[in-house]
């Protein structure tokens, strides 16, 4: 095979160059024909940023209408805002003074508040065997009431006896006091402790939050452990 002759033309060359220039006036047209860049926005991130604007307005006003007693506090008598998902502001601190709840809404705020007790004492009220005790027909939710608002203030530790039976679970302080973990006011342990005390069959009569709230500032200061057995027992 002969070497080709430089001076020739190479056919392969010219189709390649043939085929670069075709290319390149199809990219010319097409650089003709695509629209030229305008000022201004797009319809879509307008809507875009329309909902969005939309979505954030609405979620905090459900916020604002669900915030569970989240909010500020201008007396500046505490530091921190905790969210209870138990709050009601029909039974929230203030709002008896404007207006006093009938019997019926106070049993059923007692029932709403119980659904953290029904944890250990069941929503039957039965307790479990051994370890924490029933409230349906005890001798100490339907015995005396500086005993009982006692047991929810500050709570009760090691063995206590209800109905001849033994039972030795923690029952932790659910009051306003030194140690208390849940910090009830008097009014929902009022509440609370109404509900328990006519429900099951049990025959305990209401208990006031006034009645609480002098429980509270009889032992305030004097009381930083759980109560026991033998404590309760000596209280009329």
């Amino acid at each position: 095979m002969s070497a080709q002759d430089p001076k020739k033309p190479n056919p392969k060359i010219e189709q390649a160059g043939a085929s670069d220039q075709n290319i390149q006036r199809v990219h010319a047209t097409l650089l003709r024909e695509k629209a030229e860049p305008s000022e201004g926005y797009s319809p879509m991130p307008l809507f875009v940023l329309g909902f969005v604007s939309a979505m954030i307005f609405f979620v905090a006003v459900y916020f604002v209408h669900h915030r569970g007693g989240i909010g500020p506090d201008f007396s500046f008598k505490q530091a921190a805002l905790v969210y209870d998902e138990r709050y009601d502001p029909a039974t929230a601190p203030g709002a008896g003074a404007a207006k006093e709840l009938t019997p019926e809404q106070i049993i059923a705020a007692g029932k709403k508040a119980f659904s953290t007790c029904a944890t250990c004492h069941q929503p039957t009220g039965l307790g479990i065997p051994g370890t924490y005790p029933p409230l349906a027909k005890s001798e100490w939710v339907n015995g005396s009431e500086d005993r009982v608002i006692r047991i929810l203030l500050n709570g009760l530790s090691g063995e206590v006896t209800v109905e001849g039976h033994k039972f030795n679970g923690l029952m932790p302080a659910f009051g306003k006091v030194p140690g208390g973990g849940y910090n009830w006011t008097d009014e929902r342990i009022s509440q609370v402790l109404t509900y328990v005390r006519q429900e099951w069959g049990n025959t305990g009569g209401p208990i006031s939050a006034e009645k609480v709230k002098s429980i509270r500032e009889e032992v305030a200061g004097a009381r930083p452990n759980a109560w026991t057995e033998a404590e309760l027992l000596a209280v009329p």
